[in-house]
């Protein structure tokens, strides 16, 4: 039973009463002040938030207008919290009070009675109530919660880590500020994670080990399980012991794969850490990485019974059988990692945590992992400044197929290498920070999706803990050797054998000591990674741009859109940045509140010129976020593009700094903090496909890229370039092509900018196609100019106005909207003499990252008459019941290609406050910030949920459209 709602707060400064008081003869309510409601899981600076008693810390300057702890001393952010709760407990259960995260420690009182939680963020708590609950009337329970002992001083100046006092304790140490983040006022006290109350018989379950082993390449599988069972009685326990293992099937049905029983006595009052016969299977559903296959995942339930009771404890956990392998590259000198086997190239990025105020959720994180997926990215590094991530985050990650690479709780900055020099020997209790550790390992250890334990960020910890985590998480002889003897388990008794990899701490994922070394940068630990600012696209495509191979940390830009920028600041703080030209290069001096939201701007003098003046220098806010918005896809799209055109030649992975900001910062980010998009989203998902064509920006040669472990055949290029006005000048087919797994493969030149009439600015279009169906396998849309030219002649081409018809069929299950988008380029294609087109409706099936289909793909004859092919796909888009579907058309008297097209969702009625329409977030697409050459149709598959009494509508901007919108009429389901 889950605590999480009922509760209120006070400073512990205003409650006179004890806490025995407050849980017998005193308990509080809400109508009597101090008293609050408050946020629990949360923090104390989110529940005065809630209530309105603080400004919001992420809007504007108002952070800077709340009391910080250095200045109001730890008592003033030590709070109790208090909730009142019923159960009903069985006759004989035992009843068990947890805690999953609390900052930084407490005393806790429930029914008068008194208990004094140890330090430490990353720690679970449970305490046996069973003789304190009352059974036949309210539960009072006050936790009384205590800040990080040495919560630091920011510094004028800010820096890295403020002071750097936050790593005396361990906690997070982001908190204190850093580049890229405000400093967090409370350092995040509060009852940070999950309360709740569970009950069991005479035996308890604790902490069970799930381990699977592989043998005759990946065909026989064992899993191993391990778990303590406490009998918590005086009387020994003759118990029953049960493992089942089942699989949801596609119909819903649930097929159970394994049911063991096993007896087990308990003496009273003792602790057995029992191991099971390991369960055999024959080829188990595997799971894999995003973009690499599904992410099987199997039910694992262990219960136990005790004879004379029944049932006394039951645990269960989804599963994935997955052999990941890691070791250093010798052609690269990069860490490369292995999935059952097949190398995975990593594209992924480096997070903080999901909010600044710990307000996590569920929902929350299911946006946040499926957002990583949806760009195709296979890995997150969870930094080490930040959390030991919660369960609920590695589910989705589970689901969703993110390796995750975690990291304790160690940074340099903070730890021996940061500015003023910091203290090298970590926290002061080493032994807590190790106490943490194991019950992190404990916590998240049967997650397919973690990958990887690593003991800081650019730093490692102090020499003992450094080799406690060492010999804490040694590798089983089964994950450390290159080959397994495949009888090994026939010549082994595994029964109650310390020798089973389950009774291990882990004892199957590598450990390495800090994110520079072994594999990573250069590998000994220097300051290797990066660079973090706005660089020339093509430079990602060079042999100098980074020499190692694996980059940890690669960032750039990411100021979000318009909209975000107004909700995020007062009106007087929309003053974009002033553009001053010095030696050549412009240079950015961007307000107050964006400098305090940590803006990096789009140049670097001397180095970069300013890439948003490429495209005219911008005139407003919305003109600077939409020139923005073409940077940022352009940037990431690049930097990924450059990385995977040296797969496995000179790189095995790179991770970008950062996905995104857990607050309103304005850099370094895919998506901002209310979960909308940037375009530089869209960029990375692009590149990161799968199967891909691209444009290598340095030499211009079109490549395909392979990461997938199955050969692509009979696969052919079609490359066209298009000008302003919509004509085709050039076109281009391979012949029919081969390209192995793991393999990016140059093709040709693409040699317009080399004709005689090359436009200054031109679009390129890049399809991949199966040609036996010719299904699409992969598009990709540049803008382009020629060598040192700009983008401005595009600015002219905003007043065009190209007809577009955009169409939605709209269904409504559950909470869902779910709305399959068609979007037209209605003008004429005008295509040079000598050249032919292939138009081709693309359908991009979104859930099948590896395999995509298009049911309506034609090929159409080189000398198909152009308005018979438009008709026909205008037929075939649109032959529906006018009732199923809506459509809606801008007329435009312009041909061309229509330009950075973005769909976004709003609420049909405007807000009677600001007169404004409201984004409904989050919104999954399938595509967006696209563009359409003409004759082109794009399906567009979105998603959301809106909130009760809320009509939403969809919206369609471009470049040179004019905008229009179709109020959302759904089909229920």
């Amino acid at each position: 039973m889950k605590l999480d709602s009922g509760w209120i707060a006070a400073r512990w400064k205003e409650i006179s009463n004890s806490g025995e008081e407050l849980t017998t003869t005193h308990p509080p309510s809400q109508s009597i002040k101090p008293w609050i409601e408050a946020l629990v899981p949360g923090t104390v600076l989110g529940t005065l938030l809630k209530n309105k008693l603080i400004p919001d810390p992420f809007y504007g300057l108002e952070n800077e207008a709340i009391l910080d702890i250095a200045d109001s001393g730890r008592e003033y952010y030590t709070f109790w919290f208090f909730t009142r709760f019923q159960t009903n407990m069985s006759a004989n259960a035992h009843a068990w009070l947890k805690f999953r995260g609390i900052n930084y420690s407490a005393e806790v009182y429930l029914n008068g009675h008194k208990n004094v939680l140890p330090k430490g963020m990353f720690r679970r708590h449970t305490l046996d109530v069973t003789d304190i609950l009352h059974n036949d009337g309210d539960n009072f329970l006050a936790v009384l919660v205590y800040p990080p002992d040495h919560p630091g001083r920011i510094p004028i100046e800010g820096g890295q880590g403020g002071d750097h006092d936050i790593g005396k304790d361990v906690a997070t140490q982001y908190v204190q500020g850093w580049d890229w983040m405000a400093p967090i006022r409370d350092r995040n006290t509060g009852i940070w994670d999950e309360v709740s109350i569970s009950f069991t018989g005479p035996v308890k379950i604790s902490d069970p080990h799930l381990v699977s082993s592989f043998f005759d390449d990946l065909k026989r599988v064992y899993l191993h399980t391990t778990a303590e069972y406490t009998n918590v009685s005086s009387l020994a326990a003759d118990c029953t012991l049960k493992v089942q293992v089942s699989i949801e099937l596609e119909d819903g049905m649930c097929l159970i794969e394994h049911v063991e029983t096993e007896d087990l006595a308990i003496p009273g009052g003792t602790s057995v850490l029992y191991t099971f016969q390991p369960l055999f299977f024959y080829r188990p559903n595997l799971w894999w990485p995003n973009g690499m296959g599904k992410q099987a995942l199997y039910k694992v339930d262990i219960s136990v019974d005790v004879k004379g009771y029944g049932e006394s404890d039951s645990w269960s956990q989804l599963f994935g059988f997955r052999k990941i392998d890691s070791h250093i590259d010798p052609a690269t000198g990069g860490r490369l990692f292995e999935v059952n086997g097949e190398p995975i190239f990593i594209r992924g990025g480096n997070w903080i945590l999901s909010d600044g105020l710990l307000r996590l959720s569920e929902k929350r994180y299911e946006t946040d992992i499926k957002f990583h997926a949806e760009m195709n990215f296979n890995m997150i590094r969870c930094w080490g400044g930040g959390l030991a991530e919660r369960p609920e985050f590695y589910h989705y990650c589970d689901v969703y197929g993110l390796l995750v690479w975690q990291e304790f709780w160690i940074t340099g900055d903070v730890d021996g290498r940061g500015v003023p020099v910091s203290n090298p020997n970590g926290p002061l209790d080493h032994n807590l920070f190790l106490e943490c550790a194991r019950d992190t390992i404990k916590l998240l250890r049967n997650h397919a999706s973690l990958a990887l334990w690593v003991g800081g960020n650019e730093q490692h910890p102090p020499d003992d803990i450094n080799t406690a985590l060492k010999n804490d998480l040694k590798l089983h002889p089964f994950f450390k050797l290159p080959e397994v003897d495949t009888n090994l388990m026939e010549t082994h008794s595994w029964t109650k054998s310390h020798e089973d990899p389950s009774r291990y701490l882990d004892g199957t994922r590598l450990y390495i000591q800090g994110s520079l070394w072994d594999g990573f940068a250069n590998g000994k630990g220097d300051f290797t990674d990066g660079p973090y600012e706005i660089q020339y696209p093509e430079d990602f495509f060079k042999d100098n741009f980074y020499k190692y191979g694996f980059n940890p940390e690669v960032g750039s830009v990411g100021i979000p859109v318009a909209a975000t920028i107004r909700r995020s600041m007062p009106r007087e703080s929309w003053q974009i940045p002033l553009f001053q030209l010095s030696d050549g290069y412009i240079s950015e001096v961007p307000n107050p509140v964006w400098d305090y939201h940590k803006y990096i701007p789009y140049s670097k003098p001397g180095k970069v010129h300013n890439q948003i003046e490429m495209y005219g220098e911008p005139k407003n806010l919305d003109d600077f976020c939409e020139k923005a918005q073409l940077v940022n896809y352009i940037q990431y799209r690049a930097l990924l593009e450059g990385w995977t055109s040296r797969m496995w030649t000179k790189y095995t992975g790179v991770l970008i700094w950062k996905t995104q900001n857990p607050w309103t910062g304005l850099r370094g980010q895919f998506y901002d903090h209310f979960h909308d998009q940037t375009a530089g989203f869209y960029g990375a998902r692009s590149a990161a496909e799968p199967i891909h064509v691209q444009l290598n920006l340095a030499t211009y040669f079109v490549e395909i890229v392979n990461t997938t472990s199955s050969p692509l055949s009979g696969v052919i290029v079609d490359t066209s370039v298009w000008e302003l006005e919509g004509s085709c000048p050039y076109h281009k087919l391979s012949k029919s092509l081969s390209v192995p797994p793991k393999k990016t493969l140059p093709i040709f030149e693409m040699e317009y900018p080399k004709t005689k009439n090359a436009k200054p600015v031109y679009f390129l279009l890049l399809k991949l196609l199966d040609k036996s169906n010719s299904n699409i396998l992969s598009r990709n849309f540049y803008w382009l100019h020629l060598t040192g030219g700009d983008y401005k002649p595009l600015e002219a081409y905003r007043s065009k106005r190209v007809p577009i018809r955009t169409s939605a069929k709209v269904t409504l299950v559950g909470q869902t909207y779910k709305a399959e988008m068609k979007v037209h380029n209605l003008s004429k294609e005008s295509l040079h003499e000598g050249h032919s087109f292939l138009n081709i409706d693309h359908h991009h099936n979104h859930e099948e990252l590896i395999k995509t289909e298009n049911i309506n793909a034609k090929v159409e004859p080189a000398n198909e008459k152009r308005e018979g092919l438009l008709s026909r796909i205008s037929s075939c888009v649109y032959a529906r019941k006018e009732k199923q579907m809506q459509v809606a058309e801008i007329k435009g008297e312009h041909s061309g290609v229509a330009f950075f097209l973005h769909f976004a969702v709003h609420a049909a009625t405007k807000n009677p406050k600001t007169g404004e329409d409201e984004r409904i977030l989050p919104v999954h697409y399938s595509d967006n910030y696209f563009s359409l050459v003409p004759g082109e149709v794009l399906p567009i598959d979105i998603s959301f949920e809106v909130p009760t009494g809320t009509v939403p509508k969809i919206v369609l901007q471009g470049w040179n459209t004019h905008g229009h919108s179709l109020a959302v009429q759904e089909t229920r389901h």
